[in-house]
């Protein structure tokens, strides 16, 4: 086999086999396939594309290149949640308390904050002592003890993910259904979880910019899933507007305590319930999605999610002063307003430039080297479709220098557009994607 004929015969638009794709991926990581010849074998997929089988089996080999996290030793169903990435979004220390707390087990990893978006590893560790790196001992142990352990990713689970994502990086081949399907299915699939739901975040603040495509790459996901032997489902949430009011580390972690008391924003705790309750129907605990939303307000509303999420911060060394009070996170040194410049309403709010409003105050990594800055971020005041007038306060921005509030200032007002007529209300989750079938609910 040869992969020069790999790579002709998808240029031709032909279907590649198992052994093909298997050749490819493994020659890859064991470095006998050069760069050139992958880059290649990309571009073809990317202008030819893969069907559901060819897609499920790239997925198989990505997430056997390396580690492979068994679960079987903890009993009892274990589940997992993946946001395709947002801004302000912080459901997964929402949600995995609330499902932990209704039985489920949560052996979860995580990632870190990726361009705009943020990432759920840098908001744990803006809690003091914070540990999000166990060993399998340990992380298996907690997930026993108290059915919820989040923790990052380690260093070999997908590689050979890694090496490609590198190449696309570089060769205009990121934007392609197929690869971003297997890229983040090899690292589901490898973490061992029984059952998988996805969070596919659509919209302007999201990766995937239209909904046409976010549900295309959901239906991609959740048949890689069931292929591959996992339950999985998936919800295509919006991300024309940040998720809740806070973005930035600590601030966010402030707000999903907020949450589990029954304080939250109306948009986060709803989003929350939506995909706690699909998590529960998933796992088998709940029979149907109308039990498992009955679960998971109920867990909501007595106040175990906020104990479940306090247990988890004692368990992984975390102070759980900053969660029985979020007023003693550090604060920013600098808390300054942005004022409203007109009246109108808020017709659009472009999500993408607030969340990079927000890494320029310190909250994200504008080169992967950068420090993050726990304390800096924004709190909304308004949101899109408020009617506001001139002088109101639209938002806080939290940071540390004035040069960092002068650039974040211009790039959160250049995100939002004023206007004398609201814009139209749309569903906060646009569709479910399951293995029977697609359920829109935006029209």
């Amino acid at each position: 086999m040869r992969m020069y004929d790999i790579i002709a015969k998808k240029r031709d638009g032909g279907k590649l086999s198992q052994q093909e794709i298997q050749f490819a991926v493994n020659g890859y990581v064991a470095g006998q396939v050069p760069d050139y010849q992958m880059s290649a074998l990309l571009m073809a997929i990317y202008l030819r594309g893969m069907d559901a089988q060819e897609t499920a089996i790239l997925t198989d080999c990505m997430a056997r290149s390396g580690d492979q996290v068994d679960l079987s030793a903890i009993p009892g169903v274990k589940v997992d949640k993946h946001s395709t990435g947002g801004v302000g979004d912080k459901t997964t220390l929402v949600v995995a308390p609330l499902v932990a707390a209704c039985g489920a087990k949560i052996a979860k990893m995580s990632g870190r904050g990726l361009g705009h978006t943020g990432g759920t590893i840098d908001k744990m560790e803006s809690i003091p002592g914070m540990r999000t790196s166990l060993d399998q001992r340990a992380f298996f142990e907690q997930v026993e003890k108290i059915g919820l352990a989040v923790i990052g990713q380690t260093g070999n689970l997908a590689p050979a993910d890694k090496k490609m994502y590198a190449l696309r990086d570089v060769t205009a081949t990121v934007g392609c259904i197929p690869l971003i399907a297997s890229s983040i299915m090899s690292k589901k699939l490898a973490a061992g979880a029984d059952a998988i739901l996805l969070d596919v975040k659509t919209g302007n603040g999201a990766f995937m910019k239209t909904l046409e495509d976010s549900i295309q790459l959901a239906k991609a996901m959740v048949e890689i899933g069931e292929h591959n032997g996992r339950r999985t489902a998936a919800l295509v949430t919006d991300m024309d507007t940040p998720l809740g009011f806070a973005v930035g580390n600590s601030l966010e972690v402030a707000e999903v305590v907020r949450t589990l008391k029954g304080e939250g924003p109306q948009d986060l705790t709803s989003v929350c319930l939506d995909l706690a309750a699909g998590l529960l129907e998933l796992s088998g605990l709940a029979a149907d999605f109308p039990a498992a939303m009955a679960m998971a307000k109920k867990a909501l509303e007595s106040g175990v999610g906020l104990a479940k999420l306090r247990q988890m911060v004692a368990a992984q060394g975390g102070d759980v002063a900053v969660i029985d009070n979020p007023d003693r996170f550090e604060q920013a040194k600098i808390c300054q307003p942005v004022y409203v410049p007109k009246d109108g309403y808020i017709c659009r709010t472009d999500t993408e430039q607030i969340g990079i409003a927000a890494v320029q105050l310190g909250a994200g990594r504008e080169k992967k080297e950068d420090a993050v800055d726990f304390s800096a971020g924004i709190v909304l005041c308004k949101k899109a479709g408020d009617w506001v007038h001139k002088g109101d306060t639209l938002a806080w921005l939290y940071t540390s220098s004035e040069e960092k509030a002068l650039a974040a200032r211009q790039t959160f007002l250049s995100a939002l557009t004023f206007g004398d007529t609201p814009p139209a209300a749309m569903p906060l989750v646009l569709a479910k994607v399951t293995k029977d079938g697609i359920e829109r609910f935006d029209q």
